[in-house]
């Protein structure tokens, strides 16, 4: 079953931010429910006029024009929504007054100087709240400077004055939060230079070619953030108790940071609604883009939360092992060859390998992230995952072994792996440390955790190698685990009762599952948002009864991520007849409620029987013919930029959606992305 494995705004939001082109041909989602509890927050920055030139310049990817704000303050009239204000919103959390139908909470980030001359009439005007947030060090620039405004040096003068703030904040009507004193900046967050988000950045120190430790970090972001309300509170006398992170950017340890420094009320740029299950501190924002006219602001006040429901997924399936080099300058190459490969193909996503597997043989001896357990191969991943994503717009999704770890000899571990009852039957299957055993899952959890510090990317593909045999496993933590769910500690006898064999391949089943979870959610620490994806075999939909041989069972696996990337490979499958065989597989998946709109079909570009690609036109019919059955998510493995296997005009052809999203410039928005490609 082996295969071959060879800042900031949008930057930071990810593709599923984008809008569609034609939005009047798309379904509106529901309403929010309303619950007294639920709201919608809007994102606003700059107000000014005639901002496409700006935009289309790499300018500036956040202004609205004055006329547009206009119309939609008035539509939010006529639509009978409601403008709250954070205090009505905090309320209503904390046994106050509910929160009226279609409540709606307007935020301006920045403090750019429109938000007095422009907004402010307005809000007097309609008697609307708002939510001012403010980057206190710039407030600090005296007159007739410049303010550091990502790579630009814009005039003072583009900025509020304390007065005019304190006197927005003396209204009633606006309520002053913080966006940081000096953290809206990049800083150097790997070894080639890339500039990643202050708050949420382990910073690289060229001169010692060390990262900042996680201790120092929290400490950097907590005094920032401290000398940001406090500057605040003492130039303008308002009480500050909500920080707006900058690019959106956030985590876990920076969320406590925020409470720890008297500001418990955060605002992201997650999507989606802020329903009552969704904390204060982790407030939901939608960012408003310039080519919307106010009706079409309805999509910012209905969207989904990130994967729900799950947008068309189109993806290149590459690997790392392919980009990297002794050679920095031909590494370098390299890397610009599949970027601008990506970039012209536009697929939604890439799922990019971050294991070192040169061999082959689907086991990671090393990592390309730096981590506390395996080897360092190069420290190569977050330079990847950024530049895709910066530069070639694609979201990236970070392929990991979920169990196939060869830990280096000596390690206390590494003789704890997956064991068979006959070990004879257990040839060609991966090597894998056995899920298990708790020392073996923490130390999993830890590589995770490690991939979240070092690198910005937006989902978890979880590697073929998360199954148990029928016959496994039977190591000593195994047959402990066992005892615990009511089954006999011999593998032999549960194997000789249907009954016990049943019970049995559910619990590994859903074990597996469970310890996915657990490895996204110590990812999540890190970065908050983030799809899953897990490569399933194609025999757990074609032959029901290959739940027992893999521990995977691709119903319950609908519900568990947001996509199963089902292995779509007819000649790793000995298939006769390749289209009639993704002819079944495509009808069962059909026939599975939630099938056609959850799984993601991965198609074999190399035939590894012979080592051979696949002819452009064999892959295009097997494409459409997935088309046809109705099926939505694509995309292919491997992906060999070098000698342009599948042809680009192919992918351009099959996996572009650029006639599906209107696809957000991410580096023309993200000022800290922009100071180094």
């Amino acid at each position: 079953m082996t295969r071959r494995r060879a800042l900031a705004f949008s930057a930071l939001l990810g593709a599923g931010s984008a809008w569609p082109l034609q939005a009047a041909a798309q379904v509106l989602p529901p309403p929010d429910a309303e619950d007294g509890s639920s709201f919608r927050v809007l994102a606003f920055h700059d107000i000014r006029d005639d901002v496409r030139a700006d935009f289309e310049a790499g300018v500036d990817g956040t202004a609205i024009n004055e006329s547009t704000l206009v119309d939609f303050f008035a539509w939010l009239v006529q639509h009978r929504y409601n403008v709250v204000s954070l205090q009505q919103v905090i309320a209503a959390r904390t046994g106050g007054a509910p929160l009226p139908p279609r409540a709606v909470l307007l935020s301006f980030d920045d403090g750019y100087r429109s938000t007095y001359t422009r907004v402010f009439p307005l809000l007097r005007q309609h008697g609307f709240s708002a939510v001012l947030a403010l980057v206190s060090s710039w407030m600090e620039v005296p007159s007739g400077a410049r303010v550091p405004y990502g790579s630009h040096m814009l005039p003072r003068e583009q900025f509020l004055s304390w007065d005019q703030a304190a006197e927005m904040a003396r209204s009633g009507l606006v309520e002053l939060a913080s966006h940081s004193h000096a953290l809206h900046e990049g800083i150097q967050g790997n070894p080639q230079g890339n500039l990643l988000a202050a708050a949420t950045t382990l910073r690289f120190d060229p001169a010692s070619q060390r990262y900042e430790d996680v201790d120092t970090h929290v400490r950097r972001v907590e005094a920032d953030l401290r000398r940001s309300r406090e500057l605040i509170e003492a130039r303008t006398g308002a009480r500050v108790r909500a920080i707006a992170w900058p690019y959106g950017a956030y985590h876990s340890a920076a969320v406590a940071a925020a409470a720890r420094a008297g500001m418990p009320v955060t605002l992201t740029l997650d999507d989606g609604p802020n329903t009552p299950a969704q904390p204060l501190s982790a407030i939901r924002r939608a960012l408003p883009s310039y080519l919307l006219s106010a009706p079409e602001f309805q999509w910012l006040l209905r969207q989904s939360a990130q994967g729900q429901p799950r947008p068309i997924n189109r993806i290149m399936h590459v690997d790392l092992d392919y980009v990297y080099d002794p050679d920095p300058a031909q590494q370098e190459l390299n890397l610009s060859l599949l970027i601008e490969r990506v970039a012209a193909v536009a697929p939604r996503a890439v799922f990019l390998q971050a294991f070192a597997d040169p061999d082959g043989d689907g086991v990671a001896e090393a990592l390309y992230f730096p981590n506390r357990h395996l080897p360092v191969r190069a420290d190569l991943f977050s330079r990847a995952a950024w530049q895709i994503y910066t530069r070639a717009g694609a979201r990236v999704y970070a392929w990991m072994p979920v169990m196939s770890f060869r830990l280096p000899e000596g390690h206390p571990l590494a003789a704890r792996v997956v064991q068979a009852q006959d070990p004879s039957l257990a040839r060609g299957r991966y090597q894998r440390l056995s899920p298990f055993d708790e020392e073996v899952r923490t130390l999993i959890g830890d590589i995770y955790e490690d991939l979240g510090r070092h690198a910005r990317f937006q989902g978890l593909l979880f590697h073929d190698d998360a199954f148990l045999g029928e016959d496994e496993d039977t190591s000593p933590a195994a047959l402990q685990t066992y005892a615990r769910w009511q089954l006999p500690a011999d593998v032999a006898r549960i194997r000789s009762e249907p009954a016990l064999m049943q019970h049995w391949t559910a619990a590994k089943t859903r074990h597996l599952t469970e310890f996915t979870h657990m490895l996204a959610q110590r990812t999540r620490a890190w970065q908050p948002v983030l799809e899953t994806a897990r490569n399933y075999y194609a025999r757990t939909v074609m032959e029901p009864q290959s739940q027992a041989w893999f521990a995977q069972d691709y119903a319950a696996a609908l519900d568990a991520y947001d996509y199963v990337a089902l292995m779509a490979m007819p000649y790793m499958e000995e298939a006769a007849d390749a289209k009639q065989w993704l002819a079944q597989l495509a009808q069962r998946v059909a026939a599975t409620p939630g099938g056609a709109q959850r799984t993601l079909f991965e198609l074999q570009a190399r035939d590894w029987r012979s080592n051979r690609p696949l002819a452009d036109a064999e892959l295009a019919e097997q494409w459409e013919l997935l088309l046809r059955h109705g099926m939505r998510h694509l995309g292919y493995y491997p992906d060999d930029f070098h000698n342009n296997q599948p042809s680009q005009a192919l992918l351009q052809r099959m996996l572009s959606v650029r006639s599906e999203l209107a696809r957000p410039q991410v580096w023309a928005r993200d000022p800290a992305a922009r100071g180094a490609q």
